[in-house]
């Protein structure tokens, strides 16, 4: 069976993110009959933070639809990160994970040296 254009974004997703090792934890999620309506196409937590992924071949073409968009809102709400990732946006996607991670080992970094002077 052929992939679709939105399928070669999944794939895509899922290979830049499996990069990651250890620090990154993704699944898809049901869909259909068994699923809940409207939940992102990919979610992850990158170094303890929920980060949801709602794919699109072409946003421009084929936006998010209402029920998409509410739940990629309510996961905002409620701290998470939600995004709308289409072909064009690889690159950005990239970035996105890296400053997060990055921005993640310095926090990291501070919080074991604060540790450290008061586990003493």
């Amino acid at each position: 069976m052929a992939e679709t254009p939105e399928g070669k974004v999944k794939r895509k997703i899922k290979e830049l993110l499996k990069a990651l090792g250890p620090d990154v934890y993704y699944f898809m999620p049901a869909m259909g009959s068994f699923g809940k309506s409207g939940v992102p196409d990919i979610v992850a937590c990158i170094r303890g933070t929920f980060v949801a992924i709602e794919v699109k071949a072409d946003k421009r073409k084929n936006p998010p639809t209402a029920l998409q968009e509410k739940n990629l809102e309510e996961i905002r709400t409620a701290m998470g990160h939600a995004l709308v990732i289409d072909a064009n946006d690889m690159d950005y996607l990239k970035d996105y994970v890296d400053r997060f991670m990055h921005d993640r080992e310095e926090v990291a970094a501070a919080l074991s040296e604060i540790y450290g002077r008061y586990a003493k």
